[in-house]
């Protein structure tokens, strides 16, 4: 049986690397004395798979996960078990069943919406973001290869100085195999420091699968 988690990954977990929030997951699983099942081979592993691997340093409200068991349980049952042993930092928003032929997660995402709390001494803001939507093209470079930026942003705009004194914005992101935008790219081309940014994921796009 599958279920999908939707949690959120706080303050409290931002500095924890994606490797490390998955082997987390396996010890609530453990501690919740859930029938994870596991995979085949010389080295069976259980069946946990995060959606999109969140960089080290950003916190989220939108994660992904989903989590294969052996016996059939009610969406109730789980969450109650997984609540007495969640750590500090993670809470669950949302568990559902999941057909077990679905497509794995990592192929149905589309998108990343992100809000970006920026430095307090970011002028002209509005001014950056027109300058930046006009190019054509935005060549970076990652990992030594050269790519195009700007067909991955695919929504900007600044928020209202509501909740925070820091301007805020909200992106969205292409999020797909081959072509994923990062914030901290987008930054950047905007003249603003990624490190004293703070970089909060809102959600992960899922487009609705094939089933055969």
């Amino acid at each position: 049986m599958r279920f999908r988690i939707t949690f959120s990954k706080t303050e409290a977990m931002r500095y924890t690397s994606n490797l490390d929030l998955n082997r987390t997951w396996g010890r609530i699983f453990q501690r919740a004395k859930l029938p994870v099942a596991y995979s085949q081979g010389y080295n069976p592993r259980p069946k946990i798979s995060l959606a999109s691997a969140l960089p080290l340093g950003f916190t989220s409200e939108g994660e992904i996960l989903d989590v294969w068991l052996e016996q059939d349980l009610q969406s109730d049952e789980v969450l109650e078990k997984l609540q007495k042993t969640l750590p500090l930092g993670i809470r669950i928003i949302n568990i559902e069943p999941i057909e077990d032929k679905s497509p794995k997660t990592q192929k149905l995402i589309t998108a990343s919406e992100y809000l970006l709390t920026l430095p307090e001494n970011a002028p002209h803001l509005d001014d950056r973001i027109h300058k930046l939507l006009e190019q054509e093209h935005i060549i970076r470079e990652r990992r030594g290869k050269q790519y195009d930026l700007r067909p991955l942003i695919l929504a900007i705009h600044v928020e209202s100085k509501i909740n925070s004194n820091r301007p805020q914005i909200t992106l969205l992101l292409k999020a797909q195999e081959g072509a994923t935008g990062r914030p901290d790219e987008v930054l950047k081309e905007l003249g603003i420091d990624p490190s004293y940014t703070k970089i909060h994921r809102k959600k992960i796009h899922l487009t609705s699968p094939a089933l055969n």
